[in-house]
């Protein structure tokens, strides 16, 4: 269950999502926490600008394996607005970083597209246990649907 500091990251990473907005990127953000609950890092969507390997999922991938020690990492969480898709699951996985917080599922964000009339990614989307089976996942939260739908119906123009 997450408890008021994991909702808060949550939130933070829901502020992140909705900043990008302005610069034309997709509403993703996330937060890496270390295991004494210490913000380390944290990132928003930069694919606007062509390179689609910048997720806020995998940014912090990278910064922990350039900043933290293997037990730092396994005892890390990652808050993200987005259940992790394949690329940053893997990631995730292989920097050996822990618990993965997610407000909405990776299904969830594919059905709201479909309505919206966005072409599907050209990636399957996968839940995050079968790209990494080891992690430990948690979410989608309940009570942060509305928070994540709105960012992405305000970029592709629907009320």
């Amino acid at each position: 269950m997450v408890d008021d500091a994991g909702l808060r990251h949550l939130r933070r990473c829901l502020e992140l999502a909705t900043g990008v907005l302005e610069a034309g990127d997709e509403p993703f953000g996330s937060v890496l926490v270390g295991g004494d609950g210490t913000v380390l890092a944290e990132d928003r969507n930069r694919v606007a600008p062509g390179d689609r390997t910048r997720h806020p999922e995998f940014e912090p991938a990278r910064w922990a394996a350039a900043h933290m020690t293997p037990r730092e990492r396994a005892a890390a969480t990652v808050y993200t607005s987005g259940e992790h898709r394949p690329m940053c699951a893997a990631a995730h996985a292989w920097v050996g970083l822990g618990r993965i917080v997610y407000a909405s599922s990776s299904a969830q964000p594919a059905s709201r597209l479909d309505e919206l009339g966005v072409p599907a990614p050209p990636v399957r989307t996968l839940p995050v246990g079968e790209i990494a089976p080891g992690a430990a996942v948690e979410g989608p939260v309940p009570g942060l649907a509305r928070e994540v739908r709105e960012p992405h119906h305000r970029l592709h123009g629907a009320a």
